[in-house]
């Protein structure tokens, strides 16, 4: 693991496999409340790109896993995060990298493939056409305010929308600071992003049963020439399907 410090004066902590000097690295971003070796790595994913020959990294976002997690929302946000993987490939000093990004990540990926022309393939996984009507994660499911209430609260049994349940548990089981989730989800994106500047091949993935990720070919349809595959299940186990590790590896070969 290493740690490269932000132009906003924070450390982001990434996490490192393989080596390939002939072909772009791999840059990977989790979802919300996640980190890189539990988005990435346990599903087996990374193993699976490291057994294709790619060196991969894959970035704790900020208030997430190794990285600063500092309380203050302004610290926070996806535009934010887009910039900390641009400053990433300066840090790297490659002229080009290939990016995946899931749920919260997947937003990051497209603002910043809609700004940086050094993102050579981009796949974008655990979001619909929420992005499209909404402009980040699909809010509909689950209200970013009820997030914040269900992470802050002292007592889980006072937590008011039952969809945001899994997320307080989830943040508990893996120890994360929930003032600092808490922070990101309370100013969650909610722009629209310039889709139709990403030149980048695309690739949107989704689970079939995944609430928070419903008709994500209407968001591949938002974006210059990408296409778009459905795998089996929900916004939780459908990253860890054989067929999403399969469709990321042989999308980043071409």
């Amino acid at each position: 693991m290493f740690r490269f410090a932000t132009s906003d004066d924070l450390l982001i902590a990434c996490h490192e496999w393989g080596d390939d000097a002939a072909r772009p690295p791999v840059v990977l971003h989790h979802g919300f409340s996640a980190s890189g070796p539990i988005n990435w790595k346990a599903p087996g994913i990374v193993d699976a790109l490291v057994s294709a020959g790619r060196r991969v990294i894959a970035i704790d976002a900020r208030g997430h896993g190794a990285s600063d997690k500092p309380h203050d929302p302004a610290f926070y946000g996806e535009a934010r995060m887009a910039r900390d993987v641009a400053e990433l490939i300066d840090h790297l000093g490659v002229p080009a990298i290939d990016l995946a990004g899931y749920s919260m990540g997947a937003i990051v990926a497209l603002i910043c493939a809609s700004q940086e022309p050094r993102v050579r393939r981009l796949v974008i996984g655990g979001v619909g056409e929420g992005v499209v009507t909404a402009g980040g994660v699909d809010t509909r499911h689950v209200p970013n305010a009820a997030i914040v209430q269900a992470l802050l609260t002292d007592d889980v049994s006072m937590i008011e929308h039952p969809a945001a349940v899994p997320f307080r548990l989830f943040a508990d089981a893996i120890g994360a600071d929930r003032k600092a989730l808490a922070a990101q989800a309370s100013v969650v994106h909610a722009q629209p992003i310039p889709m139709d500047r990403i030149t980048a091949p695309t690739l949107v993935i989704a689970g079939d049963d995944d609430p928070l990720a419903v008709h994500p070919e209407r968001l591949a349809a938002a974006i210059p020439g990408a296409t778009s595959q459905l795998v089996g299940g929900d916004h939780r186990s459908a990253v860890a399907a054989p067929a999403f590790a399969r469709a990321i590896v042989e999308f980043l070969a071409a």
